[in-house]
Formats: C-alpha cells, structure tokens, sequence
C-alpha cells in the first residue's frame, strides 16, 4: 500500500455534476434577465467556486459586464438556493468511482473530500452518492480560504491524524493541480473530468490517468 490517505476532489473528479451546475446557473441568470451559458461555457467556469463561478458566467470577472455588487448577490444568492435546491437532480458518480473508494476503505486507507463547492452541497452529495465512504469531506466555509490554497487539504490532513508523507492529492484541474503543490503534497490528475489531458499536462500534471481502474492500481501500489 503506497498512502495512508487520498483526499479527492468533487466536481469532474468522482461526481459529473456539470448538468446540475448549468442548470443553476442559468436559472440565477434567467431570473436576473441576463442570457443563459452553454454546458461548455460552465465547463470552463468551474474549478474556483461558486463565486467565481458566477463572476464568470456574468461577464465580470473579464470586465464583459457591468454588474453592481447588489446585483452579483442577488444572482449568486439566486445560483446558490437553486443548486442546494437541485444539486442531485442530474449529477452522477463518475465510472468505477465508488468501487475504487471502497476498495480503497477496505485497504485500510483513509478518504477525504476537499471541494470549492459550498460546504452544505459538499456534504449532501457525500451523503447521497457516497454513503459511509469518506472519513472527511469539507467546501468552502467562512475563514477558510479556497483551493488553490492549501487550508482546507492541510485541515484534512490533522483531523485524518495522517503524515502527510502519506498523503495524496486526486483532482480534475489545474486548481488541484496547485492544490496538491501548495499542500506540499503529490497529485494524480484524472483526464474524465472538466479538463482536457492537453490541458493538464500544460499546467503542470505529472502524472494523468484515464479510468478509475488505472488509479486504483496506482493508489492501491498494485
């Protein structure tokens, strides 16, 4: 056995929740008045939060659209209710997913979740897709700062009472990517998720695997 804990990250990495996230986000869009987004356009928005999520998806981030601050909380509050709301109704458990985490229960090997998604949506999904199958699952919380900062994974690391010598780092994007860096911690980057293969390996992926078996045989050291 090569670690004593993993820690995942959530969305394009064990759960597509793509079709739930647009669905949220247009909803908070329409609402608003504003136009809607392709699947794809919240393909590329995801990875930094649901704020920034938003921020994207109204043009403010790139300075498209001119969105007062009232106005983003109003839409954000809209997205956010909407997805606690609805965060089920479409999402699925990636391929072979939750035979590699109980494999990996069964291993002996802690399981943890580290997400920028909000922490009340983090541990509903747990509970629906992966009962009994994560020690730790944690989103974003006040005073807490988001991935790529290394808060969240490094408080998982205490609470699992794990070196982090043992430790490693799974995700879909170059945000776990400088996660997994930022935590001091090794990364095994997943090519089903939001990202392209192309994409992970420009920023940064040492080490991709394309299905759920291959990192199994890798976290599992067979």
């Amino acid at each position: 056995m090569r670690y004593n804990a993993v820690i995942f990250d959530m969305d394009g990495t064990i759960l597509n929740t793509l079709d739930d996230l647009t669905d949220a986000t247009n909803y908070a869009l329409g609402k608003h008045g504003f136009p809607s987004c392709t699947r794809e356009a919240v393909r590329s928005f995801v990875g930094n939060g649901a704020v920034m999520l938003i921020k994207r998806a109204l043009g403010i981030e790139t300075g498209d659209r001119d969105c007062s601050g009232e106005l983003f909380e109003a839409v954000y509050a809209d997205y956010f209710a909407y997805y606690r709301a609805h965060c089920a109704d479409k999402t699925k458990a990636y391929d072979g997913m939750l035979d590699v985490l109980a494999h990996l229960r069964a291993a002996g090997v802690h399981t943890a979740v580290v997400s920028n998604k909000p922490h009340e949506a983090v541990l509903q999904l747990c509970r629906d897709y992966f009962p009994d199958l994560f020690d730790e699952a944690v989103g974003t919380r006040h005073g807490i700062k988001e991935k790529p900062a290394p808060d969240a994974v490094l408080e998982i690391i205490k609470k699992l009472d794990v070196q982090k010598e043992a430790c490693i780092y799974v995700g879909d994007s170059d945000v776990d990517i400088d996660t997994a860096k930022n935590s001091a911690i090794p990364c095994i980057s997943v090519s089903w998720g939001f990202k392209s293969r192309e994409f992970l390996e420009a920023h940064g992926a040492t080490r991709i695997v394309d299905t759920a078996a291959e990192l199994e045989k890798l976290l599992l050291g067979e």
